[in-house]
């Protein structure tokens, strides 16, 4: 269910010049108003949790998701390179899973690994708080990675609809509206964050099993349904 060629091309597609500023430009934001933060306001836990929280989790993440899942193959739909792949011998949910495995690492990398560095600026971990960060930034980097690489499989808008989830569901709905909330990706990561913070710091609307079932639903399903929309693709060649 991996292909090296299908990764290095991914990879290669992704960490372009014009979307590696992107992934490198939120990260340093983060780390930037990590340092300012604690330069003015000092050690403090609670200030720690708010930003990770407000801006990591509930913007940096979802965004570096929407750049990584849509851009490891939509761009290839749009300009018609995907010939190119599904003209080789290789199953179309193996080109899928390589791409997904490859949007997640990248994810991780621009998301996850920044997240714990801002934590350690802001407070040193205390309560834990970098280290539940940082976990909700990679349990998100997966179900972000799939739902953005459905959307990047099934619709030339891809972007723009995975930045109107991202901002306006996630950041706005999912934050304000309680009914919202239970279908955030944000919450369902908040509630692992929950159970790895000192009590009181990191808070979700959504149990940690419902949120686990969640998550492993919206993954799975989008992934699997990726895979058949793109079994669907015809080729010329095999009308």
């Amino acid at each position: 269910m991996y292909n090296p060629t299908v990764a290095r091309l991914t990879y290669r597609a992704l960490l372009g010049r014009r979307r590696a500023a992107i992934l490198f430009a939120l990260p340093a934001l983060l780390i930037v108003i990590s340092a300012v933060v604690r330069f003015f306001t000092g050690m403090d836990d609670k200030v720690a949790a708010e930003l990770l929280g407000g801006f990591a989790l509930a913007t940096m993440v979802p965004l570096i998701g929407v750049i990584a899942g849509t851009g490891a193959i939509g761009p290839e739909i749009d300009d018609g390179s995907i010939v190119y792949l599904l003209s080789k011998p290789v199953k179309r949910p193996t080109i899928i899973m390589t791409k997904l495995i490859v949007a997640i690492a990248v994810t991780m990398v621009f998301s996850a690994v920044p997240t714990l560095i801002a934590g350690f600026i802001l407070n040193g971990n205390g309560q834990q708080i970098a280290v539940a960060y940082t976990v909700a930034a990679l349990v998100a980097s997966i179900a972000y990675s799939a739902l953005f690489l459905l959307l990047g499989t099934v619709s030339r808008h891809a972007v723009v609809f995975g930045l109107v989830y991202a901002l306006i569901w996630e950041s706005l709905f999912g934050s304000l509206v309680s009914g919202a909330k239970t279908l955030s990706v944000q919450q369902w990561a908040l509630a692992l964050a929950e159970k790895v913070a000192g009590q009181g710091y990191v808070d979700s609307s959504v149990a940690l099993p419902t949120a686990v079932l969640l998550l492993l639903a919206v993954t799975v399903g989008a992934t699997v349904y990726a895979g058949q929309k793109l079994r669907r693709l015809t080729l010329a060649g095999e009308e």
